[in-house]
């Protein structure tokens, strides 16, 4: 697997199309991290890490849909940067998604935060996903 976050917005978006209510992920640090961000901002509602004999582990994550509506809390996951084409941001210039409705997940010299934690530290980095 060449792009492993890509990877894991891509099980989550069919996890969503498909109305599952519970999504199994690979673990590695930066998915720990999204995965927590997600949580915090709402766009999911809880996760559990799980060790696995080869060590690596999964991420179980609990989508949040609408009791009325049933849709899903994340209209969109998509994927900024990638390995052939890494986006850079510097804290002045790091992007606004649906005008400040939405958030990019940034990963920056003091870990992985979004857009607003980003201006506000000041700090810039690779923009790793935008989701509204």
């Amino acid at each position: 697997m060449t792009d492993p976050i890509a990877d894991y917005l891509t099980r989550l978006r069919n996890a969503i199309k498909a109305n599952h209510r519970v999504v199994d992920v690979p673990a590695s640090n930066i998915k720990k991290e999204i995965t927590k961000i997600l949580f915090d901002k709402g766009y999911i509602l809880n996760y559990k890490f799980e060790e696995t004999e080869n060590h690596q582990g999964n991420i179980k994550i609990a989508l949040k849909y609408n009791p009325v509506t049933k849709q899903s809390a994340i209209k969109k996951l998509e994927r900024t940067s990638r390995p052939g084409l890494r986006k850079y941001s510097g804290s002045d210039s790091l992007p606004r998604v649906l005008n400040g409705l939405g958030m990019a997940i940034i990963s920056t010299s003091q870990g992985i935060m979004t857009d607003k934690e980003a201006r506000k530290n000041n700090v810039g980095g690779e923009v790793l996903c935008k989701v509204y």
